[in-house]
């Protein structure tokens, strides 16, 4: 998978003179509006310096006029920087040769817009294939992969279909399978859901969220919906008049606003929805290690803490269970003349467990069906923390004191 990275990249649109005297106030600090008054001159994209790693999913966002489209389009040069340099895998792209950014374009970085681009006297499986008959693959080679990727995007049914006969909905993950058979390194998404009605634009959503944790493509996403970039991106950057005014996750933004701007831009915002288990989880007062401890210790944890039941781990804190008071007592009870009691024959599977990423508003529904605080996993089942209702109406309540 590839990452990018931009360096001072900015765009002035305007004549040769006017550019030129644009970049000199520019480099003076002088605003937007100061800079196409007194030259005419457009300032695109202001000096903007971005890493993005990975196969992660990049969200660049602000409102129309910010610049995240002229930026996206300097990605791979179908609008060409006035000034800066982009990396993909550390080769320079600003600067390549013609025939480099055409090999590019065809292997490395595939473009989603926002018209969906299908050829309406071709099939979906002929659309789906045309990116690899540009790159001269083979007839059953095509069909293989552009199988492969509308079965991924659900619609492995409609091979034989026409565009006109499907909805606006199934005709945008036809366009995303095309990007995604292609076998892109990087796919760069522009505004692609905005023309669809809110339920499809959310199942697109959902599914190309469902079909990154497949593929793990490098994904630059804009979009002027701050919900939208919210729900799928794992860092945002926000723009501002050309300009990065702040890069992070949802939270990192949510919580730690860079200026006013950001501040009144995610006011409004339902938190529930972005902050995660891990924001509002407690570190777990009693905790077994059943590798090292038995029945006896256990009893003697909860009844130092006053607690009814206990959690239990492993030596590396992966989680196992949990033993209930009533049950530790009638096991030391049974086996009084044993020196040390396992917890296995007592030891519990159903306790409520939520992942670190999981959303508040996700955990709302597990939390109101649970007889014990939710267990905070990581991707490796280990014991991270422990959620109550208590802690959930706190971590809203202060992240709303925080941000007044």
């Amino acid at each position: 998978m590839a990452s990018i990275k931009i360096e001072n990249l900015s765009k002035i649109f305007g004549s040769r003179q006017a550019i030129e005297k644009a970049k000199t106030m520019l480099n003076d600090n002088h605003s937007k509006e100061e800079i196409v008054k007194e030259t005419g001159a457009t300032v695109g994209v202001n000096n903007a310096n971005l890493d993005i790693h990975e196969g992660e999913t990049f969200v660049v966002m602000g409102l129309s006029g910010s610049g995240k489209s002229t930026m996206l389009r300097m990605l791979n040069r179908l609008i060409e920087p006035t000034l800066g340099t982009v990396y993909i895998d550390g080769d320079d792209v600003t600067h390549a040769s013609k025939e480099n950014l055409r090999d590019i374009r065809r292997n490395k970085v595939n473009m989603v817009f926002q018209n969906f681009g299908l050829f309406p006297h071709r099939t979906i499986l002929e659309n789906t294939e045309y990116g690899l008959e540009i790159k001269g693959k083979d007839k059953d080679e095509r069909k293989k992969a552009a199988t492969k990727a509308l079965e991924n995007a659900g619609l492995g049914a409609y091979v034989d279909q026409y565009p006109d006969q499907l909805s606006g909905g199934m005709q945008q993950r036809v366009g995303l399978a095309r990007a995604l058979a292609n076998d892109a390194e990087i796919i760069l998404m522009d505004e692609a859901f905005s023309a669809l009605d809110p339920l499809i634009r959310r199942d697109m959503q959902d599914e190309l969220v469902e079909m990154q944790e497949k593929m793990n493509k490098t994904i630059v996403f804009i979009t002027h919906d701050l919900d939208e970039a919210l729900r799928i991106g794992d860092r945002i950057a926000l723009m501002k008049d050309g300009e990065i005014v702040q890069v992070g996750t949802g939270e990192e933004i949510l919580q730690n606003p860079a200026n006013g701007y950001v501040e009144r831009f995610v006011e409004n915002v339902d938190r529930s929805k972005v902050l995660t288990a891990e924001h509002a989880m407690d570190r777990p007062a009693v905790v077994l290690n059943s590798d090292k401890e038995g029945a006896r210790m256990a009893l003697r944890r909860m009844q130092q803490e006053d607690y009814s039941f206990i959690l239990v781990t492993d030596s590396e804190r992966h989680l196992r269970g949990y033993v209930r008071e009533i049950d530790a007592i009638q096991l030391i009870q049974k086996h009084e003349q044993t020196k040390r009691i396992d917890v296995e024959d007592i030891m519990r599977t159903d306790q409520p467990v939520v992942k670190l990423d999981t959303t508040i508003n996700e955990i709302y529904d597990v939390i109101n069906h649970a007889y014990m605080p939710v267990s905070v996993v990581d991707d490796d089942n280990k014991l991270r923390g422990i959620i109550s209702p208590k802690m959930l109406v706190n971590s809203l309540v202060s992240e709303g004191e925080n941000n007044e």
